[in-house]
């Protein structure tokens, strides 16, 4: 205890902890807001043990499995004991716990499921939240469960969110008020070096460059770079070689041994170097550390719901994030920060990363919901509520996978989704192969698509698979023995109890949230057991909407069965394959790259979606013959697999189709008769609007279809018919409007009726002979505003003599002379002096004498 008592008694928690301990005595919550560094992680926890109404466990939540682990274990060093004992931990795959346990740390997705496994939380006295102000989803939800739990059953649960940044009002208020309890933290000078960096470099190269300079100007302490991935960290630890430190890596995806040796001191003495994720900006203290060298990137999932893809981006960190960074330089003594980018850079940089719950993929938290008997998430309470499309989204996806009813209730299928340590999709495929004698398989699959880097990165899952089979270390053994726990839990089918792994770390496995077909599989006999294609078979149950049939003889396009567009390398081996069921992919939805695959034969994805396979008959209309062409097609989702001509379309189809056409193409592609054109100009000229392009085309849906019923081509529809339609259009009253302000025809004085084209350039014209108009002293109009026809006036050979619209004014004009002009030319006809006295007729002078009495 004289240990604990001087490591303990320097950390700046001690001088809050007596206000911490009397709020949780007078109430069952509060808020502690203290500074990295302060020591609220380990000080915390062993501080309730003691506490009068402490009688069962502490749970202390932690976001990475790294920092739950180093949390236990720098606890019970502190408190002179092994892990193990009163102090343990519980990670995904890795755990120390016994009954001796009071205090347990734990990754926030097993809180998840043991609370509900057990909503009262039995034997438990206080949940600490620690690193709350990260956001993640499982803390959101995990606080929300603990909050129904304590208001429904537990009143006397405490529960005490622990933040490193000043949103401690915020979480109060969640918490009805709580009092939020302040650490000062321990200040220790920090200097900040803004380095910049050239931006056509390789950021490996940078951070190496910098790496070395850092050694040379600071002559005492470890570093720890922060880089945004593991690729990234591979590369520098390559350009490190001979720099004469101790290089060391820290990422999730280590072993236990691995990550335990990069934040415990050297063993040799030696200066380190530790390459890390934003694994290492909280929750951790790492010994010795005084110096930080910080890209200013970090590399995150961002889910696209347009493309229905979760893609891990890399992009520069926040303003926090980098804070945080910086910090861990001068937890223990001061410290030095070399940053990859000028001093005024950090202003653009976000201020905070958003909480995952505003942009990732919901199916998980709303099964979780579903679980807990809430099937709408607003019931809980959250520090930000889920986003209603989001939602929405999710739940149509697990109604679709059969995990939810109709109404949002859970199913036995949900259940036994919810009951595994996988995301919805996985576990579908975990139950749903494990029907068919695949479990174990199907758990391997699970297993690889969730730890990257097993079995090595090639794309054939298959190829994987078989490696890892073969790879020895802590890592590969590891999962080995997660994929068996996983394999037992689905046979048989099992119950609730003894669950406690973790959803959180495969949650986003694949990426992609597209719809499924709603069918449920029907596995065939001859898929169960089969060798060559049985992870595809897995694949395929776990991703139906991503397999795809190649479309490219190079196999680098694909067709998939949810209509995205993949894209594969040509040189892969599985380019030459026929059908692939896909699992993981990247990129843009229009052409997104496999990341991984395995083979799958068209018999096998019929026998596992035969019952979504489609019939399609479609009737498109073809512009250059205005007729129609009848498909008849069998469809798995978007791919096509058979297709041929229809010769029986359904009527209606084809009615459509034809429609569809004229609505596309125009009115001109009917066969319009010269009457029905005729009538159409006049009603325009006539102001009657019913008979427009607009108002047909608006009307199309009621008057055009039954002149289709039974045709082909748009030139099949009788004329007639077209024709009684536009009349029934305007109705009695229409026409005779038409006809009183746009009268088809011109009647001369000499009795004869003439065409009246509406359509010709300059208005209305009439083409008639000039004697025809003797008689006639005032000009003709037409239409409510009186507009003169265009006379086109003509010899008696029907030669054009004269064009006018003033016929009085030709009159007294210029028919002298073409009087005198058309005498010499028609001696037999009439060509009086004064034409508007004369009489109107169209023959001969001598034929006129005959006729007169």
């Amino acid at each position: 205890m004289a240990r604990e008592e001087a490591s303990m008694t320097a950390l700046p928690i001690h001088a809050v902890l007596p206000d911490l301990l009397a709020a949780l005595r007078e109430g069952s919550n509060a808020v502690l807001v203290a500074p990295p560094g302060a020591g609220k992680t380990t000080a915390v926890g062993p501080a309730l043990l003691d506490q009068p109404w402490c009688t069962g466990q502490v749970l202390l939540l932690s976001p990475r499995r790294l920092a739950a682990r180093a949390a236990a274990e720098r606890i019970a060093e502190l408190m002179g004991e092994n892990v193990g004992g009163t102090v343990g931990y519980a990670t995904r795959m890795d755990s120390k716990v016994s009954k001796a346990t009071r205090l347990l740390v734990l990754t926030e997705g097993i809180f998840v499921r043991r609370i509900q496994d057990d909503p009262e939380l039995s034997g438990v006295s206080a949940v600490l939240f620690d690193e709350v102000h990260e956001r993640s989803l499982d803390s959101d939800f995990g606080l929300a469960l603990a909050l129904e739990a304590q208001g429904a059953l537990r009143p006397d649960l405490r529960i005490v969110p622990m933040s490193a940044t000043l949103d401690g009002a915020r979480f109060a208020a969640l918490l009805d008020g709580a009092p939020v309890v302040e650490s000062e933290g321990r200040i220790q000078p920090l200097e900040l070096r803004h380095v910049g960096r050239a931006s056509e470099k390789r950021i490996e190269d940078e951070i190496a460059a910098t790496i070395r300079r850092a050694l040379g100007e600071e002559v005492e302490g470890d570093l720890l770079a922060f880089l945004p991935g593991v690729a990234e960290i591979e590369r520098t630890a390559e350009r490190l070689e001979g720099a004469g430190v101790e290089v060391h890596k820290l990422h999730g995806s280590l072993d236990p041994a691995a990550q335990r040796a990069a934040i415990r001191p050297s063993r040799e003495r030696r200066r380190k170097v530790i390459l890390a994720t934003s694994i290492a900006e909280t929750s951790l203290t790492i010994d010795g550390v005084r110096i930080v060298v910080d890209s200013g990137l970090a590399r995150r999932p961002r889910y696209d719901r347009a493309a229905g893809v979760t893609r891990l981006v890399t992009e520069r960190a926040s303003q926090a994030a980098a804070t945080q960074r910086a910090g861990r330089a001068a937890r223990q003594r001061p410290g030095v920060a070399y940053r990859l980018w000028e001093a005024a850079a950090t202003a653009g940089m976000p201020p905070f990363d958003p909480p995952q719950i505003l942009e990732s993929d919901l199916s998980s938290l709303i099964l979780d919901c579903a679980l807990w008997g809430v099937s709408d998430p607003a019931d809980l309470r959250w520090l930000d509520a889920p986003p209603a499309a989001a939602v929405a989204e999710a739940r149509k996806r697990l109604t679709v996978l059969e995990a939810l009813d109709a109404d949002g209730r859970i199913t036995p299928h949900g259940k036994a989704l919810a009951n595994l340590p996988l995301e919805p999709r996985i576990g579908h495929m975990l139950v749903r192969a494990g029907e068919m004698g695949l479990a174990d398989i199907a758990a391997e699959v699970a297993v690889l698509l969730g730890e990257r880097g097993i079995g090595g990165q090639d794309i054939d899952l298959s190829q994987r698979r078989i490696r890892w089979r073969r790879e020895s270390g802590k890592r590969a053994d590891a999962a080995r023995a997660m994929a068996k726990r996983w394999a037992k839990l689905i046979t048989p089918l099992p119950g609730r109890e003894g669950r406690t792994e973790s959803r959180a770390s495969v949650r986003g496995v694949g990426g992609e949230r597209s719809e499924l077909p709603s069918a449920a599989p029907t596995p065939g006999p001859s898929l169960e057991g089969r060798g060559d294609n049985r992870v595809g078979i897995c694949l395929a149950l776990a991703f139906p909407d991503r397999v795809s049939k190649r479309r490219s003889a190079d196999g680098a396009d694909w067709a998939s069965v949810g209509g995205r567009g993949f894209r594969l390398d040509p040189l892969s081996p599985l380019a030459r394959e026929e059908w692939l069921a896909v699992g993981e992919v990247q990129g843009s939805a229009a052409g997104a790259r496999i990341l991984s695959a395995a083979p799958i034969s068209e018999a096998e994805v019929i026998a596992l979606f035969g019952a979504r396979i489609a019939e399609h008959r479609t009737v498109r209309f073809r512009a250059a013959n205005g007729g129609i062409e009848a498909l008849r097609e069998r469809r798995l989702g978007a791919v096509r697999l058979s297709s041929g001509s229809d010769d029986r379309p359904d009527p209606e189809a084809v009615t459509a189709a034809l429609t569809e056409g004229v609505r596309q193409g125009g009115l001109d592609l009917l066969p319009w008769s010269e009457a029905t054109r005729s009538l159409r100009m006049r009603a325009d000229f006539a102001g009657v609007e019913a008979l427009s392009d607009a108002a047909l085309m608006e009307k199309l849906d009621e008057w055009l279809p039954p002149l289709l019923q039974g045709k082909r081509r748009l030139s099949d529809i009788d004329k007639s018919q077209l024709s009684g339609v536009l009349e029934g259009l305007i109705g009695w009253d229409g026409k005779q409007q038409i006809d009183r302000l746009a009268p088809p025809d011109f009647r001369s004085p000499a009795g004869s009726n003439h065409e009246i084209d509406y359509a010709a350039e300059g208005g209305p014209r009439v083409e008639l002979r000039v004697q025809a108009l003797f008689g006639l002293a005032e000009h003709p109009v037409v239409g409510s505003q009186r507009i003169p026809l265009v006379l086109s006036l003509t010899s008696p050979a029907g030669r054009p003599i004269q064009t006018t619209r003033d016929l009085p004014g030709f009159w007294a004009g210029s028919w002298s002379a073409v009087a005198k002009e058309m005498r010499g030319r028609y001696p037999r006809h009439p060509w009086p002096d004064d034409p508007a006295a004369a009489s109107a007729t169209l023959r001969t002078k001598r034929a006129d004498a005959r006729g007169k009495p």
